[in-house]
């Protein structure tokens, strides 16, 4: 192994122990969390979409105004920042983990760290792309946010957050059960037919 692959090892490694550190007061809770977003039981992504749907129908209801929204949910994060590390001790009463959890908490931290790394890569290549090809780089953006603007005024605001909220809960446990890779094989299949039909025609 290269000696560049080494630190890079040596840097994951670091950097998912010290999340581990981090998030060691919400352990049980990320566990949890994670078997309900990877379907360990039938009725887990029912009752998901049950919570998003009604804390959705809440907001509707509501209408809070964006400062009132924001400020709710920040408050709602501190206090669960404060709250959880204390008292979800007491709940699971699980102070000694197995060695199976303790795998998976670690799987966790390191899967996240991948991801943050991943989100920083894609930002350092728009940069780049930016400084190398300005051109692309503008004609690529503008286009990019034409669209989106162009969907948000299509969908209701409130709507279309519900339904990538939902998207993005339901993701992990349509890829746990393959679901995804499924219907992309199908997308494939569907699309080589076209190809192949469309070259037999032009025969």
């Amino acid at each position: 192994m290269a000696e560049g692959d080494n630190n890079s090892v040596y840097q994951l490694a670091a950097e998912t122990s010290s999340l581990e550190e981090q998030l060691q007061g919400w352990g049980e809770v990320i566990l949890l969390t994670d078997k309900v977003l990877r379907w360990e039981r039938a009725w887990f992504p029912l009752a998901l979409m049950s919570v998003v749907s009604f804390s959705f129908l809440m907001i509707y209801y509501l209408d809070p105004s964006v400062l009132s929204g924001v400020s709710c949910f920040v408050m709602f994060l501190c206090l669960a920042d404060y709250l959880v590390p204390a008292l979800a001790p007491r709940i699971f009463g699980s102070n000694k983990w197995t060695t199976e959890q303790q795998q998976r908490f670690h799987e966790i931290c390191r899967n996240l760290v991948k991801s943050r790394r991943r989100i920083v890569g894609w930002w350092k290549r728009l940069f780049t792309l930016k400084e190398e090809k300005p051109k692309m780089y503008f004609m690529t953006m503008v286009f990019t946010l034409a669209v989106v603007a162009w969907i948000g005024q299509q969908v209701h605001n409130l709507f279309l957050t519900y339904l990538i909220v939902s998207f993005l809960l339901l993701f992990p446990g349509l890829n746990q059960h393959g679901i995804i890779t499924k219907y992309i094989g199908m997308a494939k299949r569907e699309i080589n037919k076209l190809l192949k039909h469309k070259e037999k025609k032009n025969e």
